[in-house]
């Protein structure tokens, strides 16, 4: 109802067919891209050759990117046992054998390496025992036992 009351009370004069050909008028719009971009026909080839490489350069540093993730990935899923993922194993075969994790990369995953074998060792826990405040330790065995003695106290008649 709203278009129909718009459309006879919008512009009243344009029914009216006065001549002049109406108000609107086309505008010349290039059928040429090149002219569209105010460029001649070869500098918009070597326009569009530069955006199509420069495309094809992103592609492949993305590509390359998205396969070091990938080792890096299976590098740690080889380090903590987990399964395989075929999409990693895919993205690798897809970017080449040339495929390297970044070196920074390779040094956090070797620092975590070093500190799990360090607490696995058996002096890594003899550090830990180092560490650890043995008045603290007895206080909560003396409670532990003095618990368990008042628990069968209350439960044994004949203690």
């Amino acid at each position: 109802m709203a278009f129909l009351i718009k459309s006879m009370i919008g512009n009243p004069l344009s029914g009216i067919g006065l001549g002049g050909g109406g108000d609107k008028e086309e505008e010349a719009t290039p059928t040429d891209p090149a002219k569209a971009a105010g460029m001649t026909r070869e500098e918009y080839e070597e326009y569009q050759k530069q955006v199509v490489e420069e495309k094809m350069e992103r592609d492949a540093d993305f590509l390359h990117k998205k396969a070091e993730r990938a080792t890096l990935r299976v590098c740690l899923r080889e380090k903590y046992r987990l399964p395989k993922s075929e999409q990693d194993e895919n993205m690798i075969e897809i970017a080449g054998d040339d495929v390297d994790v970044p070196e920074e990369l390779l040094k956090m995953v070797d620092e975590d390496a070093t500190e799990e074998e360090g607490k696995d060792s058996i002096m890594g826990q003899f550090q830990n025992l180092q560490n650890m405040d043995m008045d603290q330790l007895k206080e909560k065995a003396s409670a532990t036992v003095t618990e368990l003695k008042t628990k069968a106290e209350e439960k044994c008649s004949v203690m």
